[in-house]
């Protein structure tokens, strides 16, 4: 079937990138300076969103300027810097648990903004996926702080906004350029966010370095292009849905690199975390054969939802 051979293939390339972003904690843990995730976050973002620029050499025009701040701040700074805040506030398992609500957003905001109608065993699969990562990460002593769970529901939704308004608003440039664009804007604004609440970051040592290089230039850049090429090619709600992958790859990478053990529970996580992903991709696959629309965001949609 050559529609579903051709969506197998988005999948796949857009499954890469949620998969890459699992390495972040080790990253951060094993290869950057701590207390700094604001700093981080920009560094992560600006360079690499400048070295793309620098490469397709092309600039936004007219609504495009607004609109690449708009999912600089949703999928980049404001997504980050909750992200962070949750991640300060609740053990790594419960801000990963409250995160893991995104594709269930999506769901409802793709129903608002994009018309898409839904579907039973999308929200399904989103519960599933939910409790596959609360199995993988979620310890039984984890403590609830009220502002950590607010933070960590607020990235959820930032991101949520920016993965449907990056489906809703395809630019007539290519994806490469499109990424470039939202990673300059998001560095930027992160800039004063980051001088004004942190400290000055410290000389870099090498695996500093190294660690900024790997977060910029692959858990960046290239993992956004092959993020925001899916959104233009596959349903958000599937492509939310592939984020459930990041805490499966994390727990991994921490098993084989940290000596971290696996539980049953957390085995009975990976089970439901990769139904969860497959039951979705299943519900989302086109249903006849034929060519599919290289951007099926220019077909006709209700007027008036990407990290």
């Amino acid at each position: 079937m050559k529609t579903n051979s051709r969506y197998f293939a988005d999948v796949m390339a857009t499954a890469l990138a949620p998969a890459i972003w699992g390495s972040t904690y080790f990253v951060t843990t094993s290869f950057l300076p701590q207390d700094y995730p604001l700093s981080v976050a920009m560094l992560r973002a600006l360079p690499a969103g400048l070295l793309i620029l620098l490469i397709v050499r092309k600039l936004p025009t007219g609504v495009w300027w607004g609109r690449a701040f708009i999912l600089g701040a949703l999928n980049f700074s404001f997504f980050w810097a909750m992200l962070f805040v949750s991640a300060y506030r609740l053990p790594g398992g419960v801000a990963a648990t409250v995160g893991a609500v995104q594709p269930l957003i999506v769901i409802a905001l793709s129903r608002l903004f994009l018309g898409k109608p839904v579907r039973f065993l999308a929200v399904v699969a989103g519960l599933i996926g939910m409790g596959g990562v609360a199995l993988l990460v979620l310890t039984p002593t984890a403590a609830l702080d009220p502002i950590g769970v607010v933070a960590g529901l607020a990235g959820a939704v930032s991101m949520a906004f920016g993965t449907v308004l990056t489906r809703h608003w395809q630019p007539p440039v290519s994806s490469l350029t499109f990424t470039s664009w939202q990673l300059t804007a998001g560095g930027i604004l992160l800039v004063p966010v980051a001088l004004l609440l942190e400290p000055a970051l410290p000389v870099p040592t090498p695996a500093n370095i190294l660690g900024i290089a790997w977060l910029g230039l692959i858990g960046a850049a290239f993992t956004y292009l092959l993020w925001f090429r899916g959104l233009s090619r596959i349903e958000p709600s599937a492509a939310a849905s592939l984020g459930f992958l990041s805490p499966v790859v994390a727990t991994l990478l921490g098993w084989l690199a940290l000596g971290q053990s696996l539980t049953p529970a957390q085995l009975a996580g990976f089970v439901m975390v990769l139904a969860s992903v497959w039951l979705s991709q299943r519900t989302m696959m086109p249903k006849t054969d034929g060519v599919r629309p290289t951007h099926p965001a220019a077909s006709p949609q209700p007027a008036i939802r990407q990290t």
